[in-house]
């Protein structure tokens, strides 16, 4: 096929040394997407924040450490780190990296209201151009929280039962291609349910723990399917390790994709309980806020009547 030798592929990487500690801080790489994607998120969220703070506003600190740090930082760990070193050796290992990038990259960054940055400091044109896009027929329909919600639990299956998986086990594009799409999806689900941000797709809190909650037997299912399953995943592809150098140390492939299915079982419902728990301390303080502002507009209504009651009875008492 003609320009088949250009495309990078993934299946004749160097061989791993077992992992371990030093192995996962040794294997780190400066990956490009991973890379430029993350000093560009990380460092614009920065200038936003400088800028606010340049003018006297404040911004929580909170959302810049689960933006840029908890975010962005996961991000960058699961694609450039000795976990992304070993995702196409184990599946354990993808596995993991899999859960981090559908499910706590996307929960870090709605945390951070990146949107109500950017709408507070960019200047009027870019400003118009980001509203224009969040009330465009586009993000509306992508953020439908049913339609947002079927991309989420049907995705996983089709990565792993489709021709998908082998795919981004062949090649580098691919590869990085699933990486964005399992936080791009991610954050479609979560940002409307967890998110600060001003986005469309925003429900109220009774539907957003209704939402929440039935993720969790979608990936216990899945998990469960794919311990149980005898094809191998990417069989192919991790036989031919198994004749190679690496094969002193790597596991039964069936093994390991047992391992993964676990992982995917347990992570899913340990992550969606703190999803919960974070939905539930929002919905707390919105209520609370919303009690404040309830007793404050009643105050004013007391004190209209105080002085509407004044102005009628001050004559009589003249």
């Amino acid at each position: 096929m003609p320009g088949a030798a250009f495309l990078p592929v993934l299946t004749a990487a160097a061989p791993l040394p077992e992992p371990s500690v030093t192995a996962f801080f040794s294997q780190w790489s400066l990956a490009p997407v991973p890379t430029v994607l993350t000093v560009w998120a990380a460092g614009l969220y920065l200038l936003g924040v400088r800028r606010l703070r340049a003018r006297g506003d404040r911004w929580p600190l909170g959302r810049t450490v689960a933006f840029v740090g908890v975010g962005m930082g996961s991000f960058y760990l699961a694609t450039a780190s000795g976990l992304a070193a070993y995702d196409t050796t184990l599946i354990s290992v993808h596995m993991v990296q899999h859960m981090v990038l559908s499910m706590l990259v996307p929960l870090a960054l709605a945390l951070g209201a990146p949107v109500t940055l950017a709408l507070r400091t960019l200047p009027a044109t870019p400003r118009r151009w980001l509203l224009a896009v969040l009330h465009s027929r586009v993000a509306r329909v992508l953020s439908f929280p049913p339609l947002a919600f079927a991309l989420y639990v049907v995705s996983p299956w089709a990565l792993y039962f489709s021709s998908w998986y082998d795919a981004s086990l062949a090649s580098a594009y691919v590869h990085e291609m699933m990486h964005l799409h399992l936080v791009l999806v991610g954050a479609l689900f979560f940002w409307p349910l967890m998110g600060i941000d001003p986005v469309p797709g925003r429900v109220g809190y009774p539907f957003r723990v209704l939402a929440t909650v039935l993720t969790l037997p979608f990936h216990a299912f899945l998990g469960v399917t794919i311990m149980g399953q005898d094809e191998l995943i990417g069989g192919e592809h991790y036989r031919e390790l198994r004749e190679g150098p690496m094969a002193s140390w790597l596991p039964s492939a069936a093994d390991d994709q047992h391992l993964a299915g676990g992982i995917l079982w347990a992570s899913g419902d340990l992550i969606g309980l703190a999803f919960f728990a974070v939905l539930f301390a929002q919905w707390v303080r919105s209520s609370m806020q919303e009690a404040r502002r309830e007793d404050r507009r009643l105050d004013r209504e007391e004190r209209r009547e105080a002085r509407a009651e004044t102005d009628l009875t001050g004559p009589v008492g003249r």
